[in-house]
């Protein structure tokens, strides 16, 4: 397949998919006329790309994590131990920023009770009117 339907079916971008090859994520066979041919394999490649970036790794980490990923026909099974310690690190990392952020939502659902519990008509707020900026006049009708 083309980079076009690859970019369709796992709606990812010919941008990104380029880009990936440009890391190193991707191998894409070319055809005698430069064109890149994708297998059916790519499919899941991409869709790992995709997960692992959610997940808030580099596409350096990314680049050693994929080639020690063998699909057992179950699941993904790690074939480098090694990379254990890596992918800890990680992980560590990834949790330490889910926790400021969930300290970071209960501070705001802790503003939002306190604002509402004290000042139940929003749209007479000084502090929202003054972070809008300045309204914009509307034309007079003549």
């Amino acid at each position: 397949m083309r980079i076009g339907e690859l970019s369709r079916r796992t709606g990812v971008s010919e941008r990104s998919l380029r880009y990936y090859e440009q890391q190193g994520l991707l191998g894409p066979r070319r055809r005698p006329s430069g064109y890149r041919e994708y297998v059916e394999s790519d499919l899941d490649v991409v869709r790992r790309i995709r997960t692992l970036l959610a997940a808030g790794l580099s596409t350096a980490i990314i680049a050693e994590v994929l080639p020690c990923m063998v699909d057992d026909g179950e699941r993904l099974v790690p074939a480098c131990p090694e990379l254990a310690v890596e992918l800890d690190r990680e992980r560590d990392r990834i949790t330490g920023h889910i926790d400021e952020l969930t300290d970071a939502r209960a501070m705001l659902t802790e503003i939002i009770a306190a604002t509402a519990a004290s000042h139940p008509a929003a749209d007479d707020c000084e502090v929202l009117d003054a972070a809008a900026g300045p309204r914009r006049r509307q034309p007079v009708a003549r």
